[in-house]
């Protein structure tokens, strides 16, 4: 089993999930999809995000935007960093994400082909409704539910819980529950993990 907590506003976050879902596939995995709010992970965890944005290594700075192209290329993405709107307040994606629950995979990857691909600011209702309908979801249901304080305070316990468990940004993913893993570029060895766990289990 594989839990994905994972925020669509970062780019190697919409890496992870594109990557992610043919590995589970070929490795029979099922995947449970955990939205949070990275932002609340980083006030609470990981505030050094904020300083190296604000005063970024430049050598560190130029080869993470040549690591991030390269890797979208391997994935055939198409990943604009930055966008114009950086960082975005994504909670009413991710609220809807949640809102969603089993039918949100669609949803969430036109979230992350709308921001990081489309260079649309996720945080405009606008944008959320065009990308409702593009995912066949009734807008107006879409915004009802994500107003709903249930849905407000499931959204709040993930964030919770993944920084309980270890967490310190997006994607963090759990292979059997207790064996964490950060970042696309793990999945590598979230396949041995996943090979272990289906030897062990034979």
């Amino acid at each position: 089993m594989i839990e994905f907590f994972f925020d669509c506003s970062s780019p190697w976050t919409y890496l992870a999930f594109h990557n992610i879902q043919p590995l589970a596939k070929e490795l029979g995995a099922e995947i449970i999809w955990r939205p949070i709010l990275v932002g609340g992970i980083f006030n609470t965890v990981n505030p050094s995000v904020y300083a190296q944005r604000e005063t970024p290594v430049p050598l560190k700075a130029r080869y993470m935007k040549k690591d991030l192209a390269d890797w979208a290329r391997s994935a055939d993405l198409a990943i604009k960093m930055p966008p114009t709107v950086f960082p975005v307040n994504s909670v009413k994606a991710m609220r809807g994400c949640i809102w969603l629950g089993k039918d949100m995979v669609p949803f969430a990857t036109s979230v992350f082909e709308a921001y990081w691909g489309g260079d649309k600011d996720i945080s405009q209702d606008a944008v959320l409704a065009e990308i409702c309908k593009k995912a066949g979801i009734d807008e107006q249901k879409f915004f009802a539910g994500i107003s709903e304080q249930a849905i407000k305070d499931q959204l709040k316990a993930n964030t919770e819980e993944v920084v309980a468990r270890g967490g310190f940004g997006s994607p963090t993913i759990f292979v059997n529950k207790t064996d964490m893993y950060f970042g696309n570029d793990r999945l590598p060895l979230i396949r041995e993990a996943l090979k272990r766990s289906k030897a062990s289990a034979a």
